[in-house]
């Protein structure tokens, strides 16, 4: 949080305004959310980010193979070592002001233990993935890259379908360290203990 903004908003004599202004938008937003809750297609991707509901036109093969080809590995990995549970694509995190269903997600034994049958919305992961498209990239490395932080997801995977990289974020404190860009070799994930992949086996587009 910019402090010296907040500062300023403090001493400044409009404040009681503001915070009726502020408080009259957050309560129709809250409003807009819970209708989201209400009427969300579990059949259709849809977001709530900052007010507004964000649906996801179909994913196209290059993104929808990168996704495969890491859940291949990653969801039995997971199962085997019993290391907690994994979502993907229609999975819906619910944060404190938004709500996210990430391409791939991963909780800890401790935390998805308690997950039930019927649940519809999840607690904050331990790791995330996003594969870039051009209509997602903008909140993939902005709004989400912030809010996934501040919400304690520990790492933060960037995957680009079309360039072949990913970067791998690191939480500190409330905020992501770029650990690394690769374009080659193997990557290592913190939060999913002891799994790695070779970037040939998450880009491999052929069938094999």
């Amino acid at each position: 949080m910019d402090q010296s903004l907040l500062a300023t908003i403090w001493q400044s004599p409009e404040l009681p305004a503001l915070l009726q202004i502020l408080n009259a938008r957050w309560e129709e937003e809250q409003q807009r959310r819970h209708a989201f809750w209400a009427d969300v297609d579990e059949n259709r991707k849809a977001e709530f980010i900052t007010g507004e509901i964000i649906y996801h036109s179909p994913v196209i093969g290059r993104h929808w193979r990168v996704s495969t080809n890491l859940c291949t590995e990653l969801l039995p990995y997971v199962k085997r070592n019993e290391l907690g549970k994994v979502g993907y694509e229609k999975v819906m995190i619910r944060l404190t002001r938004n709500d996210y269903e990430p391409d791939i997600c991963f909780w800890k034994k401790e935390k998805a233990q308690s997950f039930g049958l019927t649940q519809s919305a999840f607690p904050a992961p331990d790791f995330i993935v996003e594969i870039l498209s051009d209509s997602t990239a903008n909140r993939d490395r902005g709004i989400k890259l912030q809010d996934y932080a501040l919400h304690g997801v520990g790492e933060y995977w960037i995957i680009d379908a079309d360039a072949c990289t990913i970067e791998q974020y690191l939480l500190d404190s409330n905020a992501y360290v770029l650990a690394q860009k690769l374009n080659s070799g193997s990557i290592l994930s913190v939060g999913v203990e002891g799994f790695s992949m070779s970037l040939d086996d998450i880009f491999h587009y052929e069938e094999k």
